[in-house]
């Protein structure tokens, strides 16, 4: 009895299903001189920079908020959040839109190059010396020719809400 042939769509989800175990797609973004990423899954979407409407009394990361389409978003300026040095938005600025925890947020970015798939080889936790920071950092992808740093947003979340409540008080 001859094996029975496989139609190509199952074979091809069989592969598809394969190559997402192996690898992972992440969205690349900049935060002065340093490469980024999140997990794609975790991204709503990527919006121009756009004029941002300040709320008093909010942590200083927090830049602001955005309406989006009847939704107020809070924004956050990650380069005051890691403590680099501020400029102003230009044409490559971005504001990449996340869910978190079931929280709807915008982080404003330098630029976002490019989504990639990276091998899950190519991942390695961070080294030790990021300890005080290591708490946004899930680990680092090298990739051929630069190294991005993966970044944990349920952890930029919990601070950014454990500063809001500090904050209130």
């Amino acid at each position: 009895m001859e094996p029975r042939l496989q139609n190509t769509s199952e074979i091809s989800e069989r592969w598809d299903a394969s190559q997402a175990e192996e690898s992972r797609q992440l969205v690349s973004f900049r935060v002065g001189n340093e490469d980024f990423a999140l997990e794609i899954q975790r991204v709503q979407e990527i919006i121009r920079h756009q004029t941002l409407t300040r709320v008093p009394n909010s942590p200083a990361f927090v830049e602001g908020v955005i309406n989006l389409r009847g939704k107020v978003i809070p924004v956050i300026a990650l380069r005051k959040r890691f403590g680099v040095e501020q400029q102003l938005p230009n044409g490559q600025t971005r504001i990449v839109i996340l869910e978190v925890n079931g929280m709807v947020l915008g982080f404003i970015v330098d630029s976002v190059p490019q989504v990639v798939r990276i091998p899950i080889t190519a991942i390695v936790d961070p080294p030790r010396v990021f300890e005080s920071r290591r708490a946004y950092v899930t680990g680092v992808a090298k990739t051929q020719d630069r190294l991005l740093i993966l970044l944990d947003v349920d952890r930029v979340l919990e601070e950014i809400e454990t500063a809001g409540s500090a904050h209130a008080g």
